[in-house]
This record gives structure tokens, sequence and C-alpha cells, in this order.
């Protein structure tokens, strides 16, 4: 039997955070409470921004396809989480393993690329404001938008079906709440050199080009913020980017924690670490882009109230 045939057949035991049932029923209903705060949370970002005018702009534009992503990557990774702490099967198919797989490297990536994005849009609205209109068109914005969808989309496919050439053999079992790259590679019998040349080349360029990318577009941004003279202007500035870059931060600590330290057999470290990343950054996100935003309020504002008020007129 081939590579591909053999791990065709195989399933891989989810086996999560804790295996322990009075541990696993805590576990369930933080997550879904979790889980339920997140797809709020970004759907009300996303509906505020289409039910606004005052909001169609690049930024918000941005935004609002970052919430997508974050409400695609909860939905990918979340529920099949909640299913298996409540079942005694907590296996997961290779093809649904795959499928997990591809959707969790794809959208991490294209977060990555579209929060570089707006670093791009912050820099011209701050370093050149005068220029603002006519440099971030709306043409430019789904441009840059198509562009991240594209090369997240190619940067999946790529890992992902290079993953069909490995063979598993042995234990299955994924100390994990998701199939993730590094250890379904761990569990590998087959060569998988290959697999981590193209994963660091290209980690490289849709990671580590970006990031350095953000570090850049911030010095010039502190830069120009610090030739501002009054103090008010100052401050004006950094509040159009403090939210931006509270959310990369997090991003990008939260990514650092699980990927930047050794390949090492499961530990409650490395789990939390997961859980940061993986539920608690896109919980955050939607309070984060809220919380001194004015235009957001008002808009998040009227759009509950309104609800209230209709329900209200027709009960």
């Amino acid at each position: 039997m081939d590579g591909g045939e053999q791990s065709g057949l195989s399933e891989f035991p989810l086996l999560g955070i804790s295996e322990s049932p009075g541990q696993q029923q805590v576990l369930f209903w933080m997550f879904l409470s979790m889980y339920l705060v997140t797809v709020v949370g970004n759907m009300l970002i996303i509906l505020a921004i289409g039910s606004d005018p005052h909001l169609h702009t690049p930024m918000y534009f941005f935004l609002a396809n970052l919430s997508s992503t974050d409400l695609f990557f909860v939905t990918n990774t979340i529920p099949k989480m909640l299913v298996n702490l409540q079942s005694q099967n907590k296996a997961i198919s290779y093809a649904g393993c795959l499928t997990q797989l591809y959707f969790l490297v794809s959208l991490v990536a294209l977060d990555n690329l579209i929060l570089a994005t707006m670093a791009y849009d912050r820099y011209v609205a701050i370093c050149q404001p005068l220029h603002y209109v006519t440099v971030m068109s709306p043409g430019l914005g789904v441009s840059l938008l198509a562009l991240c969808w594209a090369l997240s989309v190619l940067y999946g496919l790529t890992l992902t079906l290079l993953m069909t050439r490995v063979t598993f053999c042995g234990s299955r079992k994924i100390h994990y709440i998701f199939c993730e790259m590094y250890v379904l590679l761990r569990l590998a019998c087959s060569n998988t050199q290959v697999n981590h040349t193209v994963l660091i080349a290209t980690g490289d360029f849709i990671f580590l080009t970006p990031f350095g990318f953000m570090i850049t577009s911030y010095v010039r941004i502190v830069r120009a913020i610090l030739r501002i003279p009054s103090a008010s202007g100052k401050y004006k500035a950094f509040s159009t980017c403090a939210s931006h870059l509270a959310v990369v931060s997090l991003f990008h600590g939260t990514l650092c924690m699980v990927y930047l330290q050794p390949l090492h057999p499961y530990s409650m470290k490395h789990s939390v670490a997961t859980v940061m990343y993986a539920v608690v950054t896109p919980m955050m996100k939607p309070f984060i882009y809220s919380l001194r935003n004015k235009d957001m309020h008002g808009t998040l504002g009227r759009l509950l109230l309104g609800k209230v008020f209709r329900r209200l007129t027709w009960g």
C-alpha cells in the first residue's frame, strides 16, 4: 500500500487539551461562550460597516474583511472541538484533517496579509494625508485585497498538497485542538524534508515579509507623529492607528508563543499558547477595534438600538 492509500485510510484522534471528563465540560462551556462572543462581535463589525455609508472607506473595508476572515477561522476549528468535547469518538478523518489544515493555513496567512495592508493604509493616512484619497482609491483597495486572497489560497494549497505525500504510521494521536502542520509532520514516518523546506521558504515570504513591512510602516508613522507640534495633534494621529497596532501585537505575539519554540511533546504551556492564538485573539479583535473608535461606537449604537426599537414595535 502506498503512502497516499495508507494516509487515506487513517483517522487522527484529536485529544485536545484535556481527557478528564470534568475538565472537558468546563472547557466545552468556556469555548462555546468564546465562540459565540467571537461570532457576534465580528458579525456586528461587518454589519456596522456595511450599514453606515460613512464607514465605506479603505480602512473599514479592510477591517470588514479581517472580521470575515476571523469568522471563517474560528468556524473552521472551534465547532469540531466542541463536538469532540461532548463525544466519545474524538477522531477526525484524514480528508477532514487536511480540509481543516488547508483553511487554517490559508486564513492565518490571509489575516497577516490584511493586517499588512491595513498598516499601509495607516501609513498613507498619517504620512501622506493630502494624497490619501488619491492613493488609497477603491480600486487599489480591491486589488490589494484580491492579492491577499490569491497569495493565501496559493499558500494553503501548496502546503496541503505537499501534506498528501506524507505517510503516517504508528500512533496518530494529536494532542492538539485542531489539525496543525507541525504536529502532523511530527507524526509522519516518511521523509518530510521537502515539506519543511517549502514551509520555511513560503512562511518567510507570507509572514516575515509582511511583518517587516508593518514594522517599517510603523517606524515611519511614529517619526511622522513626533514631528507634529501639538500634543493634541499627536494624540489624534496616534489614536487612528492604536487599535491596529494593538491587534498586530496580539496576533504576532500569540503566533510567536506557538511557533517560536522547540517542537517538543505535548505540554499544557503549548496548549494555552494555542488557545490564545486560535480562540482568544479572534475574540478580542472586535473589542479592540471598537473600544476607542467613536465612529464605530456611534454606528454600533444605532444598529443595536434600531434592532431593539423594531422588536418593541413589532412586539
